[in-house]
């Protein structure tokens, strides 16, 4: 791997979450939204198999929602983001529990609070899909990560929800509810709509087909070990038209991917 120099100057990085960072705060609080929650934190938890006295560093940490689980497991949590507001609210929420650090996702190796081959794990907890260059931001996870060392990602599954390019649909004649999917291998960069209150505020969402996760990790001598792939929890009311076929759709298109990549041992 590459060395790095770090960089005197203090590290930032472009971000469209601070206008709206008072809504997503409303929205998830300091626990986390009910996917947060029901789904992601679980899986997230489970793909890392966390011991006590590990090093854990959560990129695209927002406003901490991890940091107590990590913390209640006996490793030490740190955090980085590089939405100074967010972390304001993380550091107001959760700063007995971690540390946490604005920064670059792409360009770690230039914080001087971070060092090479630091950490037990990274993880990515909804948080890769909003992040670009990806070679870079994986390159810079590996980077930080010790050799054998763990790497988690939970994203919404790219293969059945793509912003703006896919959704559900109704065949009446089959009486089925299905997922439609109207693009998928080409990338995508999608502006997503401004959020109530924020005339100004609006974040980006980037798609990616599975291969370039896959790929990607591959290229930064982090090879995958662990797939999860993790439906809704939400059910409609049998009262509710077609519910039944919703239901079922419900649990067999994923809603969220987990996985887990370990980096090569020297």
């Amino acid at each position: 791997m590459a060395a790095y120099k770090k960089s005197p100057r203090r590290p930032s990085a472009f971000t469209s979450w601070d206008p709206v960072a008072d809504w997503y705060e409303g929205w998830v609080g300091p626990n986390g939204s009910r996917h947060h929650c029901r789904l992601a934190v679980p899986a997230v938890l489970e793909l890392l198999e966390l011991r006590s006295g590990e090093k854990i560093l959560d990129i695209g940490a927002g406003q901490g929602v991890l940091a107590p689980f990590i913390s209640r497991g006996g490793a030490r949590y740190t955090g980085v983001d590089a939405s100074e507001r967010l972390l304001q609210f993380a550091r107001k929420h959760h700063g007995h529990e971690g540390k946490f650090i604005l920064g670059d996702a792409g360009r770690l190796f230039e914080l001087p609070q971070l060092h090479p081959a630091e950490f037990d794990a990274v993880v990515f907890l909804l948080s890769l899909q909003d992040m670009t260059p990806l070679p870079a931001v994986l390159q810079s996870a590996a980077w930080a990560l010790r050799p054998g060392g763990r790497g988690v990602l939970l994203l919404t599954h790219p293969c059945f929800h793509v912003p703006r390019q896919s959704g559900w649909g109704w065949d009446e004649g089959r009486k089925l509810h299905y997922r439609r999917i109207d693009r998928y291998l080409t990338p995508l960069d999608v502006p997503m709509k401004a959020y109530l209150g924020h005339k100004n505020g609006a974040t980006r969402s980037f798609h990616r087909p599975l291969e370039e996760y896959i790929n990607g990790l591959a290229n930064c001598g982090l090879l995958l070990d662990r797939l999860l792939e993790i439906p809704t929890y939400k059910k409609f009311d049998g009262a509710k038209p077609n519910a039944k076929a919703q239901n079922l759709a419900n649990q067999e298109i994923p809603l969220f991917l987990g996985l887990r990549a370990r980096k090569l041992q020297k």
